[in-house]
Parts: structure tokens; C-alpha cells; sequence
């Protein structure tokens, strides 16, 4: 079994680029404290053009994978070929969601993908702070709620963001 200490981003690949490689320079940066470890860094697929070959290489960033991000924009929500499945693999292995909301939203909204709908996950906007602290507090908080039988959308308060 793999050692999963990565962060799997999954996005709309032709509209919303431009906000992971964001996140990567956020990451990057020498005084930031923003970091989390990248699975798209392990490897990348041989063969490009073959949605099959693509699958299994995500499937490996995956199984290397401790927490999903979504970046939700305008579009994330009608992405059929290889978010959907990024959402539907990552429930299957059990992994804690992190919903960001590129529109800003504090909480899930009409963009955000049908298969999130009733399945517990955390929706935050695009901005660092918030973000850095979902990394390193939902993953524990995502195991507690699944022991207790939670499910649906989770939100942080407002005192969250105040400390922020």
C-alpha cells in the first residue's frame, strides 16, 4: 500500500489552469507557510491521447493521495470525462473533500458538481488562508464525521475566518 501523504487538485483542465498553478506558486514561495504535497508531481501518463492510459496514471497520483481538492468554477459542475470520475474515485477511496469555490462562495452552490450532492466534504473559497487550514484540519475532522455517520456539506463558521 502506498503512503498517502499527497494533495490530489482535480479542475475544469481548460478554464480554471490558472488557479492551481496558483496554488503551486503559493506553495512555492519562500516565506509562505501554505504547502501541501502535490500528486501531480509523481508521475505523468505515456500516452496522452488514451483516456484509459490517463485514468491509471491519475489512479496512482490517487492511491498516493491523503486529500482531494476540487477547484469548483463556472464550469467544474458539467465536466463528464475526467472530473467526474476524479470525484467519483476519490469517494470510493474514502478521501476527505475539500470543495473550492473559485466564484468566492463560503458554501456548496448551484456550481457545484451532482456527484458531491449528499456526500460529506468541506466547501471553502479560493483564498490561501482558508485553504491551508482545510489541508491541515479537515482530513481529521472528514475521519471523525465518517465514524459518526455524517454526511452532506460541511462549512467553516465565520470565527474560522475572523482567526484567519
Amino acid at each position: 500500500m502506498a503512503y498517502r501523504n499527497k494533495t490530489y487538485v482535480a479542475f475544469d483542465g481548460d478554464n480554471d489552469i490558472r488557479y492551481y498553478h496558483l496554488m503551486r506558486a503559493w506553495r512555492q514561495r519562500d516565506n509562505s507557510t501554505f504547502n501541501f504535497y502535490d500528486a501531480h508531481d509523481l508521475n505523468t501518463a505515456r500516452d496522452s491521447s488514451q483516456e484509459i492510459s490517463i485514468k491509471r496514471q491519475l489512479s496512482i497520483r490517487m492511491m498516493n493521495t491523503k486529500v482531494f481538492v476540487l477547484l469548483i468554477g463556472s464550469n467544474t459542475r458539467y465536466l463528464r470525462k475526467f472530473v467526474k470520475w476524479e470525484i467519483e474515485t476519490a469517494i470510493r477511496l474514502n478521501l476527505p473533500i475539500i470543495c473550492v469555490n473559485l466564484n468566492k462562495s463560503r458554501s456548496s452552490d448551484n456550481l457545484c458538481p451532482v456527484s458531491l450532492e449528499n456526500k460529506l466534504a468541506i466547501f471553502i473559497p479560493f483564498e490561501k488562508k482558508i485553504m491551508q487550514h482545510a489541508l491541515e484540519n479537515w482530513p481529521d475532522s472528514y475521519k471523525k464525521y465518517k465514524l459518526l455517520g455524517k454526511s452532506g456539506p460541511y462549512f467553516y463558521k465565520e470565527s474560522v475566518y475572523d482567526k484567519l
